[in-house]
């Protein structure tokens, strides 16, 4: 193997060393132990990078399969077989960079049993799941064909590769096609967060449309660079038919994405002065202007170094505008005093580049093995060089073994410094800040929800729950000594967390009720003796001591004191009693189907509890709106 390959290959084993370091890291102590991420910057860089960014750069697989399988476009012969392993490999990147953002990785598979149908998300993680499955098996076959003289596996080859192939290929179109425009839908529900340069209402059209665009560059990228590491002749004709498809889905591409931009009136955005719009040239620069540099003149078409500018330029724009769009240009209207920067650690960079380099090392390793290309990428093996002596060393050419120990030991030297790099201030941490809840507002009859006193809660009529035949107890299940009604914030003291509702500590502390252990802990009797074991010992209920604390009409059952968040309580109770409600009463349900839907209570209706300088808006407008000037001029 030449020295070229060998030094990529160490580059490659580093960087994921740091990655696999970082990500372990992640797993044992969580997010925060390595990310900028906050509940007021939810979105970063491993959801624009790896996992907008990584699906769009898969898009050449079905792309390309289908000028080829279905299309007839035999040009594209040489690289539908590449086109296949870089689609499974990218869907395997973003599946990886998902789980490692997910809070809770291991619950992934809940997407499978609870089905949300009105969320974008839910549809693209079933069409993920589908494709990849999909993208196995027209995969599979490549394998299989290496073990042709085995009876089962040539049967299944036979049945992939030539009974089953059309039929998963325009299936893969299909999904491909839902879910690269449905990633898009997702920013649909967030237009006074993202910035009008990039939010459209038709971003699911640009979202599909530049997949399609950087499928064709990426290729050519991954030609050319396998093409010079393994130093082989470039295919100028596969790569012409590439650049021609490429200039074909920028005109398309650029003619929507401006064009959207013009026709809602927001081309004035473009030359206003701000980080945003140098932002937006640079992403209009690197996808479109670039490419058409170096791929229009006549005097670029035999050079590799041209083509290769101009794809790896359109490449970078279309991930660079899924950066954009995934969170770097996201405005924040929680909060107008909230300040909000986010630049991704060097943890969260050493992440995503570690799957990156896993990616690239899977698919060196797919075209030296397998059939991928025309020709298996490795280089004829030269002639034996005879033993060179001098005073030092002796030279008998690379080997295999010497290779694996080279990549092993880069792996481990920069897992090991990047494991000791780690900060240990964030993996101290205390983990989740405590968010103390409040008494709700009210104006007598009516309550406006809201604990943690963010502006954003419900409005509770009680007279009308009362009507409608809900008990008292029903919510106040559990009254404080001394109290016939308790509020909900007494004992669901944290918006997210736990509360513990007894206090032992108050208990049995001398400034509190000093209670001695006995008095709560009963002293049993076995075998004669008097004495406190743990197998034995007798915990006494609340109500032991203080009468009436459980409401008479309570359907609430205790099994321990620790009172679930505010947010949780309030969430089960409502929710589970309209549910109720709508299978017990028929005409409810049909006058109310979504009762026990969020939007039933979350109506933003709590103009009563604020003076209008005081109230806020959820819907505010900010200075980059774009309005048509048909609209009604919004206040």
């Amino acid at each position: 193997m030449n020295n070229r390959i060998n030094r990529f290959k160490t580059i490659l084993w580093v960087v994921l060393g740091a990655g696999i370091a970082t990500l372990t890291t992640r797993l044992i102590f969580g997010l925060g132990s390595i990310t900028n991420q906050s509940d007021y910057i939810p979105w970063a860089f491993w959801k624009g990078e790896n996992v907008l960014g990584g699906i769009a750069l898969s898009a050449g697989g079905f792309v390309i399969a289908g000028l080829y399988y279905i299309f007839a476009k035999k040009e594209f012969h040489g690289v539908a077989r590449a086109a296949v392993a870089t689609a499974l490999l990218g869907y395997l990147s973003s599946a990886t960079a998902l789980l490692t953002e997910l809070g809770l990785p291991w619950d992934v598979w809940r997407v499978i049993i609870h089905w949300n149908i009105h969320s974008p998300l839910f549809e693209v993680a079933w069409c993920v799941m589908i494709y990849l499955t999909i993208l196995i098996l027209e995969f599979a076959p490549m394998i299989l064909e290496k073990f042709a003289g085995k009876p089962f596996l040539n049967k299944t080859y036979k049945l992939l590769e030539h009974k089953l192939k059309i039929a998963l290929v325009i299936l893969g179109i299909a999904i491909s096609t839902l879910h690269q425009s449905s990633l898009g839908s997702i920013f649909l529900s967030m237009p006074y967060r993202l910035h009008p340069l990039w939010y459209s209402p038709i971003i699911s059209v640009i979202f599909f449309l530049s997949a399609i665009y950087v499928g064709f560059n990426f290729l050519m990228v991954e030609n050319l660079t396998v093409a010079y590491l393994y130093k082989r002749p470039f295919n100028f004709k596969v790569l012409n038919s590439l650049r021609k498809a490429s200039l074909w889905g920028l005109l398309v591409y650029g003619a929507v994405r401006i064009g959207d931009l013009l026709i809602r009136g927001g081309g004035f955005l473009m030359f206003e002065s701000g980080a945003e719009t140098w932002l937006f040239w640079v992403e209009i620069a690197l996808s479109m202007i670039l490419p058409l540099v170096f791929f229009l003149p006549k005097k670029y078409r035999e050079n590799p170094v041209a083509y290769f500018c101009g794809a790896l330029s359109a490449v970078l724009g279309v991930v660079f505008h899924r950066i954009n769009v995934g969170g770097l240009v996201h405005l924040n209207n929680l909060n107008d005093k909230i300040g909000s920067f986010y630049f991704p650690t060097w943890e969260e960079l050493s992440i995503s580049f570690g799957i990156i380099s896993a990616a690239i090392l899977a698919f060196l390793f797919f075209i030296e093995k397998f059939k991928i290309w025309e020709n298996k990428a490795l280089e004829e093996p030269a002639k034996p060089k005879k033993p060179v002596f001098d005073s030092f060393n002796v030279y008998t050419g690379l080997t295999k073994a010497r290779n694996r120990a080279k990549f092993s030991l880069a792996f481990a030297a920069a897992f090991a410094v990047a494991f000791a790099s780690m900060s240990a201030a964030r993996i101290e941490s205390d983990g989740a800040r405590p968010t103390p809840t409040y008494r709700a507002r009210n104006d007598g009859d009516t309550l406006f929800i809201d604990g943690n006193r963010d502006n954003y809660g419900v409005v509770f009529a009680h007279q009308f729950h009362i009507d409608n035949g809900v008990k008292c107890g029903y919510c106040h299940h559990l009254r404080a000594p001394g109290d016939e009604i308790t509020p909900c914030f007494e004992c669901h003291k944290d918006m997210y967390r736990l509360s513990d509702v007894f206090d032992h500590d108050w208990h049995s502390s001398s400034s509190g009720a000093n209670l001695k252990c006995f008095e709560c802990h009963s002293r049993s009797v076995s075998k004669g003796k008097d004495y406190l074991g743990d197998k034995k010992k007798i915990i006494n209920k609340c109500e032991d001591c203080h009468k009436n604390i459980v409401s008479p009409d309570a359907e609430i059952k205790f099994t321990d004191y620790m009172a679930p968040s505010y947010a949780d309580a309030m969430h089960k109770l409502c929710v589970n009693c309209h549910a109720k409600e709508l299978k017990a009463k028929p005409e409810l349900a049909a006058r109310k189907p979504n009762l026990d839907k969020c939007a039933s209570c979350h109506k933003l209706s709590r103009r009563k509890f604020f003076s209008e300088k005081e109230r806020p808006s959820p819907r505010k407008i900010n200075k980059w709106v774009v309005v048509p000037a048909s609209a009604a001029k919004l206040k």
